[in-house]
């Protein structure tokens, strides 16, 4: 094999186009890997986030690296430029698809104060109070961060500041939300109102569901694409490679070196960092298979709604919104007047074009804004959310004698958090990791046991969250 050094040139002019059509059914439990150079899905983000940023184009020849990046998303991206920014490390990026194909150009933009799916309150019942108050501590500066990127790379997202509001959809759930308000303000010192519906109909919006809610002052709305974007963009001028089109289809390592196959040539690299999320492959490598529940999430958006709309609803908010189901519907008003909607659907790719799952969408806009039952749909998607088994993400090294890292697990949260965790793996890739001694970092994702009956107990699951949700 002879090798070649990377970043040597840059022979890209323009982004590289895609060479295969988008598969609404791809499934990661089911599929040996993401595909070659397949489009986007057709999300409102693709539509409106304009020409995508010059990358690097794909693996055309062996090349040996100090370090490669598996998954352009935002994870991947940041890990790239901070590698470079901070430690001199110049990483190549590799890409399936197209840049920033998976999670990252189909969640809903919600940036909020959180990292997996569990609450503090549940922080505390896991590891202790200290734990939960440095475990804040980290989340909160991977927000400051998140900002900080946004504005030093003038990433023109869109952003929709000003907090998150957390609809109670039943009067038990506003409960529970009073109780967590409490922790979050006398143990975390973090300043959470509880409104009741009469406030948040009044000042936010109508939501005919709302029993009342919690205003949390972390949150923000943006366009992921475009922020993904500027993450290419910044990490390319810092010095990084980016070749989308070029999946690893083979991954072995011998004498301490990771020998990567692409379709174009392999790549040779001293040390792997891995930014998959829900689109990783079973059999990419042993230290991942079976570590994320890939879980099914759908969302669309409407039509711009009219003033005589907007007033119906009282919509005055922009804020990112989620309601208390476990299976929650997270919604917001976008810059152009849209609304875009989205909550959990499909248990296995080859069902997820099903009418039906886009139909639970509709009916549950038109639950809670009467308003705007029967409004047009203009973009409709779905894609895969990496949940942890136990629902929190990790940032580590799962096996010491291995130079392989992972970032994932963020559970629907990883819009604001991945910046962090792809700050945080390129500080376990410089070899600074050691010093991190949180739980999502000192300890690898947990495997499931019953791997083979995953969803059928999903199924099951989903099931019994809607009963327990919708009780009276």
């Amino acid at each position: 094999m002879t090798l070649k050094p990377a970043n040597s040139t840059r022979l890209a002019t323009g982004a590289t186009a895609p060479s295969s059509a988008y598969d609404p059914q791809y499934d990661p439990l089911v599929a040996d890997n993401p595909g070659r150079g397949r489009d986007y899905a057709p999300t409102y983000w693709v539509a409106t986030a304009g020409p995508a940023p010059e990358d690097d184009g794909p693996v055309t020849h062996d090349m040996d690296v100090d370090v490669a990046i598996i998954g352009a998303g935002f994870t991947g991206l940041v890990a790239a430029q901070e590698l470079a920014r901070e430690y001199g490390i110049k990483a190549t990026v590799l890409e399936a698809n197209r840049v920033s194909w998976g999670c990252t150009s189909r969640n809903g933009g919600q940036a909020q104060n959180a990292s997996g799916r569990l609450s503090r309150s549940q922080w505390i019942a896991r590891w202790g109070e200290d734990v939960a108050l440095r475990m804040h501590a980290e989340i909160r500066d991977g927000f400051d961060y998140f900002k900080g990127l946004i504005q030093s790379g003038n990433i023109q997202c869109d952003p929709q500041p000003g907090g998150h509001l957390y609809i109670a959809h039943r009067p038990w759930a506003l409960e529970k939300l009073r109780s967590e308000s409490e922790v979050l303000n006398k143990v975390f010192g973090y300043p959470t109102r509880i409104l009741d519906r009469a406030t948040v109909a009044r000042e936010y919006l109508d939501d005919a569901e709302c029993c009342g809610a919690m205003h949390e002052p972390d949150g923000i709305g943006v366009h992921p694409l475009k922020l993904a974007y500027g993450y290419l963009r910044m990490a390319r001028e810092a010095g990084a490679t980016v070749h989308p089109s070029s999946p690893v289809t083979k991954w072995e390592t011998r004498d301490g070196l990771h020998y990567l196959t692409t379709p174009g040539g392999v790549v040779r690299a001293r040390a792997v960092g891995v930014a998959t999320g829900g689109y990783t492959s079973q059999t990419l490598n042993p230290l991942l298979r079976n570590k994320i529940m890939p879980i099914l999430s759908n969302s669309m958006v409407t039509r711009p709604l009219t003033a005589a709309e907007l007033d119906a609803c009282n919509f005055r908010t922009t804020e990112v919104i989620t309601d208390t189901r476990t299976l929650r519907f997270y919604y917001r008003r976008l810059p152009d007047n849209r609304v875009q909607i989205g909550s959990r659907s499909a248990i296995t790719g080859i069902d997820a074009p099903a009418a039906r799952h886009q139909q639970l969408l509709i009916e549950g806009l038109g639950r809670k804004f009467p308003a705007l039952k029967g409004i047009q749909i203009d973009y409709s998607w779905w894609g895969w959310v990496d949940v942890s088994h136990d629902m929190m993400p990790r940032i580590t090294q799962p096996d010491p004698n291995q130079t392989a890292y992972y970032a994932m697990g963020y559970g629907g949260n990883g819009v604001m958090y991945s910046a962090q965790a792809g700050r945080r793996l390129a500080q376990w890739i410089a070899g600074q990791g050691r010093s991190l001694d949180l739980p999502i970092f000192t300890s690898p994702l947990p495997g499931h046991v019953f791997a083979p009956f995953r969803r059928i107990g999903q199924r099951m699951l989903f099931h019994w969250y809607h009963f327990r949700d919708e009780r009276a």
